[in-house]
């Protein structure tokens, strides 16, 4: 087949999270909560046909992956283009306490976080390019196949728009947020292309 399906999932709940601190290469474990989203997930894999796990190198990512690696009896194989975002000056905290700190850039970048990230931070427009090639590649090896991808909100929330011609600066607007351990399904063709098939799956209602 000349296309691949694409599973994706962002990982479970972490305690920054939990508080909606940003947590971009910061290495943040599961809550509990985080660690049940991550067994739901194994159990939406182990009912749907899976063939490979891709996730993340930051921990977080793999835990939420292991439930279904061992459903399923597959290893999961860390990419590190799926990696978070750096956050910079903003990792650990809320933008609240940071718009406290600096009103001015948090406001820049609340318009337009693309063209204004916050201090110390990685291009957004390079994240983007990383985890876009990082997934085409996936597709590329996988033809036919149906891969569970673990990566984190805001990459993949910039690769959709990369993938689906949507201005990288309205990543924020057009995708508010992942949920934690959802499932986002892409088709990536051969050359590239992706449709969207569906958007914040729940593999369990009780993680709405």
């Amino acid at each position: 087949m000349s296309s691949a399906t694409l599973l994706l999932a962002r990982h479970g709940q972490t305690v920054w999270h939990a508080e909606n601190r940003y947590a971009g290469v910061s290495d943040i474990a599961l809550t509990d909560e985080g660690r049940a989203q991550a067994e739901a997930l194994g159990r939406w894999a182990a009912a749907h046909p899976v063939d490979a796990i891709r996730t993340s190198t930051v921990s977080r990512a793999i835990a939420t992956a292991a439930p279904a690696c061992r459903a399923l009896g597959l290893t999961s194989h860390p990419e590190h283009g799926l990696r978070e975002c750096d956050f910079g000056v903003v990792e650990g905290r809320t933008l609240a306490e940071f718009a406290t700190e600096n009103p001015t850039a948090a406001e820049a970048f609340r318009t337009d976080p693309v063209a204004n990230p916050f201090p110390g931070a990685e291009d957004p427009r390079e994240a983007a390019a990383r985890g876009t090639e990082t997934l085409r590649r996936i597709a590329r090896d996988h033809l036919g196949e149906r891969v569970l991808v673990v990566a984190h909100n805001t990459l993949l929330r910039l690769v959709l728009c990369e993938l689906l011609s949507i201005p990288l600066s309205e990543y924020r607007r057009v995708l508010p947020r992942l949920r934690n351990a959802a499932i986002t399904e892409l088709r990536v063709t051969a050359a590239g292309s992706a449709a969207l098939l569906s958007l914040n799956v729940p593999c369990d209602l009780r993680f709405p």
